[in-house]
C-alpha cells in the first residue's frame, strides 16, 4: 500500500520543459534538500514550443507517467505538484511608491506589508493601462528591490522611526491561458498544483544564493524554447528579462542543414556535445556522418547571435552596462562556446562567465546511482521544489462580489488582491475628493482641494473589515464602492489678500476697510462664490461707492463725495490714509453759506467807517470749497442771499433789500469777503525729478499727483508715499525743495 505524500512530508516538483519533463520528489531537513528520486522524460511529439503547452493531453500523458514512475520507486501516492512557468509569457512592471507620515512613525511588519501592497496596486495599475492585449493576466509576485526610510536605502525598514519612506519593486505577471494550460495538464495527470513559480526565480534560488546577490550578476537559464535572464545588485534582484532564443533554434538549424527530422536533430546535437563522430539517417534514408567539430562550426552563426541577443538584454536590464559575471544554467547552455561569446560580447573575462552545475548545490544531497547527471540542466527542477518552502503558492477561488474570482496565493493574500484580480476599481476602494477648484488671485494660481468621500464598506464572510484583511479560499468579499466628496469651495471673503484691511478717513473718522475684488474684470462682493477658472484681483483701494454701503451711507442723487477735498464719483479709488466725506446737497450749500460773512455784521462795520472793500484780484481768487456749488453761483451777485436759497425755496420768495453804501461802495454779500492769500509757485523734487507747483497759496501732499504721470485707477501693487524719507498723511503742508517719493510696490 502507497504511503501519502503528506504523511512523508515530501515535495514533488515538475519542470514542464519544451522538450522534456523532469519530476523530482524530496523533503528539507536541516538546511539541506534531500533528493528522493528523479526522472526525466523526453515529450515524443512537439507539444510544447517556447514554453507554452500546445498539446494539454499530450502534456498531461507525459506528466502521468513520470508520476507513476517516481510513485513506484518511491512508494509514495503523489497527489500535489509545484511547477514553474517559462520566461517567455512572463510581463514585469517596475513601480515606485513613497509615502509620507504626518508625524513620525515606527514602522512594524504590518506598515511594510502596506506599502508593499500600494506599491503592487500602482505596478498593476500601470500593467493594465500598458497592455494592449485583451488577454487576462494573473499577479503571480512581486520582488522588492530597494526600501528607503527618510530618502535613504536601507535593508529592512522594520523597527525604524521614520517620517517617509519608499519602495521600488519588480512586479511579475502571467497571462491565464499559460497557467490555465500549466494546471489542467497536472489535472488530468491526477495533480493538485500546490506551489507555482517562475523558472528565473527557481533557477536562482539555486544558482545565485542570497549572499551572492550583493553582487552585479546575471543569471541565463537557456532551456530549450527560451534563455530567461535574472539580474542581481546591491542584495536583491533587479531585473527579469527574456529572449526567445535557445537550444531549439539550436537543433532546427541541424535539422536543416543535414536533412532531418526534429527528433532526429535534438540527438545530433546531444550526441555531439560528448562524442567525436555522430551516426545519423537523413529523410532520404541515407546514412551519414558528421564531427562534433563539423556540428560546432554549423551551430557557430546561430550560438553567436544568440549570445549577443542575450547580452544586449542584461545591459538593457543592468542600466545599459556590463554585469560582473554570468551564470549560465539549462540544458541549451551546454552548447560549446556559448560561453565564450558571451564573455567576449560582455566585455569580461572567460573564466566569469561559466555553467552553473553540481558545484552549486552544496546543500542538495542526492541518492547515489541514481543515473541522473548532476549539471546544469537539473538546476531549474530542484529550485522548483525548494520555491514550495520558501513561497508556499498556489491559485485559490474566493467570491468578490459575487464573482468568482481566482487569484494567486502569495501567502499573504488580502481584499486588495482580491479587488485587482477582479478588476475592480481602484478608485472605487479609496475615499475620491471632490473635484479641485483652480482659479487665479492677482495672476497667481489657486487651487482649493475637494473634501474627501466616504470610504468604501467592506465585508468579509459579512462582518466588517478593511484592504488589507487578510483572506483564504473561499472566502466571501463583499465591497460598496467609496463616495466622492463635495467639490472645492472658496468665497472672495476667504482670500488672504482680501481679508487684510487698510484705514481711510470718512467724515472725520478713521475706518477699517477691506480690499476691493474684481472677478474677471467685474466688482464682487466678499460673498462671491469663485467659479473654476475665475481671474480673480484683489485690489489696494475700495471705491467711494464700497465703503459708503460698508457704513450704511445711502447715496442718492442729490450725495456729494469728496476725496481727498476734491470732488469725487461713486468709483473714485480710495486708497490707505485718503481722507472721504460724503454730504447731502443742503450739508454743501450749508458749508458754503457759514462761510459767508454776517450781514449785520457788514452793516455795522460800514456805519462805523471799518469795513475795508476787498480788491476784484482777491474776490476772484476767493471761492468756497465746492466750487460749482450753488453758493459759488450765489457769489458776486446782488441779491446772493436770495439766490442761495433760491432752488431750494422757489414756491417762498421774499422781498431782498439791498444793505446800505457808502460813499467807497459796498460789495454785495455772497461775493466772498474772506481775506485770499496770493497764490505763489513752489518748487519740490518727486522722484528725484524737479516739480514746481503752482496756482495755490498753499499746498498739500496730495496736490502732487496734479503733476505726476502716476494713474491710481490702475493699482500695480501697494502704493508707497514718502515725504523726506517718511510716511506723511494725505494732506500733510509741503514746503519748498521737500523730497518726494511715489511708487508701487510689487
Amino acid at each position: 500500500m502507497k504511503r501519502s505524500q503528506r504523511e512523508e512530508n515530501v515535495v514533488f516538483g515538475l519542470d514542464i520543459g519544451t522538450r522534456s519533463v523532469v519530476g523530482t520528489v524530496g523533503y528539507m531537513m536541516d538546511d539541506k534538500f534531500y533528493v528522493v528520486a528523479q526522472r526525466v522524460k523526453a515529450h515524443e511529439t512537439r507539444a510544447m514550443l517556447d514554453g507554452q503547452i500546445h498539446d494539454i493531453g499530450k502534456v498531461s500523458s507525459t506528466i502521468r507517467t513520470i508520476k507513476q514512475e517516481l510513485e513506484t520507486e518511491t512508494g509514495i501516492e503523489l497527489t500535489e505538484v509545484c511547477i514553474a512557468a517559462a520566461g517567455r509569457v512572463l510581463r514585469t512592471v517596475q513601480a515606485s511608491y513613497e509615502e509620507e507620515y504626518e508625524e513620525e512613525k515606527n514602522i512594524t511588519e504590518e506598515d511594510i506589508y502596506n506599502i508593499e501592497s500600494k506599491a503592487v496596486e500602482k505596478a498593476y495599475a500601470e500593467f493594465l493601462n500598458d497592455e494592449k492585449r485583451e488577454e487576462k493576466f494573473f499577479l503571480v509576485g512581486y520582488t522588492v528591490k530597494h526600501y528607503y526610510m527618510n530618502g535613504y536605502k536601507i535593508v529592512n525598514l522594520e523597527g525604524h522611526t521614520v517620517e517617509k519612506v519608499a519602495l521600488d519593486l519588480i512586479a511579475t505577471f502571467l497571462p491565464q491561458d499559460v497557467v490555465d494550460g500549466l494546471y489542467r495538464a497536472c489535472e488530468r495527470a491526477g495533480l493538485t498544483v500546490a506551489n507555482l513559480t517562475l523558472e528565473p526565480i527557481a533557477a536562482i534560488r539555486v544558482a545565485i544564493p542570497e549572499s551572492y546577490r550583493m553582487l552585479n550578476l546575471a543569471l541565463i537559464d537557456v532551456g530549450a524554447g527560451t534563455s530567461d535572464i535574472c539580474v542581481t545588485d546591491e542584495g536583491t534582484i533587479i531585473a527579469y528579462g527574456m529572449i526567445p532564443e535557445a537550444g531549439d533554434h539550436l537543433t532546427e538549424t541541424i535539422a536543416q542543414k543535414c536533412l532531418v527530422d526534429f527528433n532526429t536533430a535534438d540527438q545530433i546535437k546531444i550526441d555531439a556535445s560528448h562524442m567525436d563522430t555522430v551516426t545519423y539517417f537523413d529523410i532520404m534514408g541515407l546514412e551519414k556522418k558528421i564531427t562534433n567539430k563539423e556540428v560546432q562550426e554549423m551551430l557557430r552563426p546561430q550560438v553567436e547571435a544568440m549570445a549577443d541577443h542575450v547580452t544586449e538584454m542584461i545591459k538593457q536590464l543592468n542600466g545599459d552596462s556590463p554585469v560582473q559575471a554570468v551564470f549560465v544554467v539549462g540544458g541549451g547552455g551546454r552548447i560549446p562556446g556559448y560561453t565564450d561569446a558571451i564573455a567576449k560580447r560582455m566585455e569580461i573575462a572567460d573564466e566569469r562567465v561559466a555553467l552553473r552545475g553540481e558545484e552549486v548545490m552544496k546543500n542538495i544531497v542526492f541518492p547515489q546511482d541514481d543515473g541522473i547527471e548532476h549539471d546544469s540542466l537539473i538546476v531549474t527542477p530542484i529550485g522548483i521544489c525548494l520555491s514550495y518552502y520558501a513561497e508556499s503558492n498556489n491559485f485559490v477561488f474566493v467570491s468578490f462580489n459575487g464573482q468568482q474570482t481566482k487569484i494567486y496565493d502569495n501567502g499573504r493574500l488580502a481584499i486588495v488582491d482580491a479587488a485587482m484580480q477582479a478588476e475592480f476599481p481602484n478608485e472605487d476602494l479609496f475615499p475620491k475628493r471632490g473635484k479641485e477648484l483652480s482659479f487665479t488671485v492677482n495672476g497667481e494660481k489657486r487651487t482649493v482641494r475637494g473634501t474627501p468621500g466616504e470610504a468604501a464598506v467592506i465585508r468579509l464572510n459579512g462582518k466588517p473589515a478593511d484592504i488589507h484583511s487578510r483572506i483564504r479560499k473561499g472566502d466571501i468579499i463583499e465591497v460598496d464602492p467609496s463616495t466622492t466628496g463635495d467639490p472645492g469651495k472658496a468665497q472672495i471673503a476667504s482670500l488672504a489678500e482680501y481679508v487684510s484691511k487698510f484705514n481711510v478717513n470718512v467724515n472725520g473718522k478713521n475706518v477699517a476697510v477691506s480690499r476691493f475684488a474684481t472677478v474677471d474684470g467685474k466688482p464682487q462682493t466678499s460673498f462671491y462664490d469663485i467659479r473654476q477658472g475665475d481671474e480673480v484681483k484683489v485690489l489696494d483701494y475700495d471705491t467711494a461707492q464700497q465703503i459708503a454701503q460698508l457704513l450704511d451711507i445711502e447715496l442718492t442723487e442729490d450725495s456729494v463725495i469728496y476725496v481727498n477735498n476734491e470732488k469725487a464719483t461713486p468709483d473714485t479709488p480710495v486708497y490707505e490714509n485718503f481722507k472721504v466725506e460724503f454730504k447731502s446737497a443742503d450739508e454743501v450749500i450749508m458749508d458754503a453759506y457759514a462761510d459767508l460773512p454776517d450781514a449785520e455784521e457788514v452793516a455795522e462795520q460800514i456805519e462805523e467807517g471799518t469795513y475795508e472793500e476787498e480788491t476784484e484780484a482777491s474776490a476772484a481768487e476767493e471761492a468756497p470749497a465746492p466750487a460749482a456749488s450753488p453758493a459759488a453761483t450765489a457769489a458776486g451777485t446782488a441779491g446772493s442771499y436770495k439766490d442761495l436759497y433760491a432752488d431750494e425755496e422757489e414756491e417762498e420768495e421774499e422781498e431782498y433789500v439791498p444793505p446800505k453804501r457808502t460813499a467807497g461802495g459796498v460789495r454785495p454779500p455772497g461775493a466772498g469777503f474772506a481775506k485770499q492769500e496770493i497764490a505763489r509757485p513752489m518748487h519740490v523734487t518727486v522722484n528725484n525729478q524737479p516739480i514746481i507747483l503752482n496756482g495755490k497759496a498753499e499746498y498739500v501732499f496730495v496736490d502732487v499727483f496734479d503733476y505726476i504721470d502716476f494713474d491710481l485707477s490702475k493699482p500695480q501693487g501697494a502704493i508707497v508715499t514718502l515725504l523726506n524719507g517718511n510716511v506723511p498723511d494725505y494732506m500733510q503742508k509741503l514746503n519748498a525743495n521737500d523730497k518726494i517719493e511715489v511708487y508701487w510696490q510689487k
